[in-house]
């Protein structure tokens, strides 16, 4: 079963906001079922909602995540998810380096469209910051699905065999 674990800092904002969006961009494919996707933090408190401006953004476009709780990566998880995809270069680097077990296969969320950029935090910024930070989420999900969805497969199926 292909997988992605989507990571930032206190997994309130940005991870939350991507994993709804990308959960509702693949919705339509056939094989969305099939899929396991969640979200954590690297210094998440646990137990958290989602950011009140997050979670207005997504309510616009008729997602809700009002049941989001913070979590933060432990080992386990890690190693159950064929993709993670961070925010922020620091994130990827953490991970890599506390976990390089998983280091293959944890990525900056740009490098999915051949960046590498961070999505800046908006947590305490305005509507204006979470807006940016929505539409740059977008983007790499309008450029980058198709190698979002081939290297969670492809990597589904390394750990299957």
């Amino acid at each position: 079963m292909p997988s992605i674990l989507f990571v930032c800092t206190a997994n309130i904002c940005r991870s939350p906001l991507a994993l709804a969006l990308f959960r509702q961009k693949i919705s339509n494919d056939p094989d969305a079922s099939l899929w396991r996707l969640d979200s954590a933090g690297t210094w998440a408190p646990e137990g958290e909602p989602a950011s009140g401006k997050s979670q207005y953004l997504l309510s616009q476009k008729g997602i809700n995540i009002q049941n989001h709780r913070s979590k933060i990566v432990n080992p386990e998880m890690l190693r159950s998810f064929n993709l993670i995809l961070t925010m922020e270069r620091g994130h990827k680097e953490a991970l890599q380096n506390e976990f390089p077990e998983i280091k293959s296969k944890v990525y900056m969320i740009s490098e999915m469209i051949g960046k590498r950029y961070d999505i800046q935090d908006p947590y305490d910024g305005t509507l204006a910051d979470y807006i940016k930070m929505m539409e740059e989420i977008e983007h790499i999900f309008d450029e980058g699905y198709e190698k979002i969805r081939k290297l969670a497969q492809d990597r589904a199926i390394e750990a299957s065999s």
